[in-house]
């Protein structure tokens, strides 16, 4: 395997000169570039920094969103040694002005005039930026703009228009500044999104992202010219990781977004063999089938739920008898095959007709070719897990952190274990701490995770404090994860170690499995367990919109307005019995467990307030904005 991402680049470029490389929109039509051109325009790109005298080392701003231009500025800044600081159009004006200023940044490439706006407008908090490089073509204002600020302003066309006259010149300069690349050398920073407070910079390696390609490319299997659907923000550890992945592979990198309409067209357009995603696109497509089959109805709804039923309990049957499950000890898992042999066969052909009559409509939703989605970035709710699992779609759900760039395990296509995200790819080692004494605990017990290997960074930029408070002396990385190994090495998550609730009682709740469970109704969108030093705990709720005002109006209830509708008596009634359903004794929940109280939230979260980009909850976000709400809760 090469030693840099560049080079891997270049030797997938001169093997694969005419398979596609990206594929993105245009007037409607998908459009492809090939390898051997992506990779021109890389050095091309390349080329024309080295002409405005940017050097090995320099950090280079890098402010946009998805967009066929951006892997080219990333491979043509890597290509000079250059070193990228990412981050998406939605960056607050605080988040730019302290990565941009910290990190030192001389050069910044933007998406738009907007950005180019919106930089300007932080001249004084960034006196050492110099130049800006857009990707669309500028007009007079943002020139205009660029020019009061004291900014050089040159679009990416120019660039590139630059580094083939450069190249000209110098025909061998970039092939032998890519030639210097090594495993260690920093290729980014990536500043942290924020969940807990100010970003921090992760510090990634050439060595950091190919580590983790050695076994993700046999787990997460693509051949060349496959297509894998991307619709994560670009600039975010998870999405260049499946990048690096679908290039290492000589597969396509295709365009969409996360929103369903465009997504379900581009599925059907593209017909790709592996969607990467947060956990909540394949929640958002899970939702939209049972909204779709609940809005069909009658027979078809009835039919449904029956085969569904039937698959739920098949799949769950035939994951014990083949070891298809995790597993924590010695637990003589052959003596449950005379119970569950019989009720195996006798379902087993109840679940065909239903594939054959319901779920092959539903898997053709996706395309004829696809092969697997990779849930990551987030908690995947098993109630979503088991629903894919059943119908035939499978998910290969994969974990990690922007700090361990970012793979540390992902369940495999061919052998998955339903309840883990698989055991830690090779040059990475996973143990579980205990959270007090920090002792190694063993298999089967849970306590915090800590991993360590080839895909630990390099640590966070100018702040070795916290790198040392991150990573022990012996290299073990503190996922700040709460998670137990099963018996053959498999993770398994049971939440974040910040987020536990602590209550006057001293009872220590995680209140991820307790918001997944109550989000599997279909009347919430949204819940969040708050009651840190309280008596009980209580919940703030998203309801689902459309499925609320449809059950209004089946109940002949009033409407004057949601806000209004979210007041009632019987709407409050309809969330809290929703919620008592499923946090219960009978679910596994414990007595201390229970929701007491619901506080209903009219406006979804959105992304950039109470999300972050990977559209996690933002908890201090929440304490905040919600203070008010949360603190009416416990009167």
């Amino acid at each position: 395997m090469e030693k840099t991402l560049v080079k891997m680049f270049r030797k997938q470029a001169r093997e694969y000169p005419d398979v596609a490389y990206q594929m993105y929109k245009s007037e409607g039509k998908f459009t492809p570039i090939s390898y051997k051109d992506a990779y021109a325009s890389a050095c091309d790109f390349a080329g024309g920094l080295l002409s405005l005298g940017v050097q090995r080392g320099d950090h280079i701003g890098l402010i946009s969103d998805n967009r066929w231009e951006w892997e080219h500025a990333d491979m043509g800044i890597m290509a000079i040694g250059a070193v990228d600081v990412p981050r998406g159009c939605d960056a607050t004006p605080g988040d730019l002005s302290y990565i941009l200023s910290f990190a030192e940044c001389k050069t910044v490439v933007v998406e738009n005039g907007a950005q180019i706006k919106k930089i300007a407008a932080l001249k004084a908090d960034l006196p050492g930026v110099e130049r800006l490089i857009v990707f669309e073509e500028p007009g007079d204002r943002d020139e205009a703009c660029a020019k009061e600020a004291g900014f050089a302003l040159l679009s990416f066309a120019d660039v590139i228009k630059l580094g083939k006259a450069w190249n000209a010149e110098h025909p061998s300069a970039v092939e032998a500044e890519i030639d210097k690349g090594d495993w260690d050398d920093l290729v980014t920073i990536i500043f942290t999104s924020g969940t807990t407070g100010q970003p921090k910079g992760v510090m990634l390696s050439n060595g950091n992202f190919i580590t983790q390609l050695d076994e993700v490319d046999e787990r997460i299997f693509l051949y060349p010219g496959d297509r894998g659907i991307m619709v994560l923000p670009v600039w975010h550890a998870y999405q260049r990781a499946v990048e690096y992945v679908v290039m290492s592979q000589a597969a396509t990198i295709c365009y969409s977004k996360p929103i369903g309409s465009v997504l379900l067209a581009d599925l059907k357009a593209l017909n790709p063999q592996v969607l990467p995603a947060v956990p909540r696109v394949f929640e958002a497509v899970y939702d939209g089938i049972y909204r779709q089959m609940r809005k069909t109805g009658g027979a078809v709804y009835a039919l449904f739920r029956f085969f569904t039923r039937v698959a739920l309990i098949h799949s769950k049957i035939d994951r014990v008898l083949f070891d298809k499950t995790a597993r924590f000890g010695i637990d003589k898992r052959w003596l449950q095959w005379p119970g569950f042999v019989i009720p195996w066969l006798v379902l087993y052909p109840i679940k065909l007709l239903g594939s054959a009559l319901i779920f092959r409509k539903i898997r053709a939703m996706l395309g004829t070719a696809f092969r697997s989605g990779v849930p990551g970035g987030g908690a995947l709710p098993r109630a979503v897990d088991a629903f894919f699992w059943a119908i035939g779609l499978k998910l290969s759900e994969g974990y990690g952190l922007t700090e361990t760039s970012p793979i540390i395990s992902v369940r495999p296509i061919k052998k998955p274990i339903f309840g883990t995200v698989g055991t830690p790819v090779r040059g990475v080692s996973a143990r579980v701490v205990d959270i007090n004494t920090g002792k190694d605990l063993g298999r089967g017990k849970k306590g915090i995770l800590q991993v360590k290997g080839g895909t630990v960074m390099k640590g966070y930029y100018k702040r070795p404090d916290l790198t040392a408070a991150a990573i022990d002396e012996d290299g073990w990385f503190n996922t700040g994860d709460l998670a137990k190994l099963t018996r053959h090495g498999e993770i398994q998550l049971c939440g974040r170690a910040k987020d536990t609730i602590v209550q006057l009682g001293g009872e220590n709740v995680e209140p991820l499995p307790i918001e997944m469970k109550i989000q599997e109704s279909r009347f919430i969108q949204t819940a969040v367990v708050v009651g840190n030093e309280q008596r009980y705990l209580a919940a703030l709720i998203v309801p689902n919109k459309e499925d609320i005002e449809s059950f209004a109006k089946e109940s002949g209830l009033e409407y004057k307005s949601y806000s209004a509708l979210l007041k009632t008596p019987e709407i409050n009634h309809l969330i809290e019995n929703e919620v008592g359903l499923r946090v219960n004794a009978k679910n596994g929940f414990k007595m201390y467990e229970r929701i007491n109280k619901v506080g209903l939230l009219e406006k979804p979260f959105e992304v950039g307030v109470e999300l972050s980009a990977k559209q996690e909850i933002m908890r201090y976000r929440i304490n905040e904005i919600y203070a008010k709400e949360i603190k009416a809760l416990f009167k």
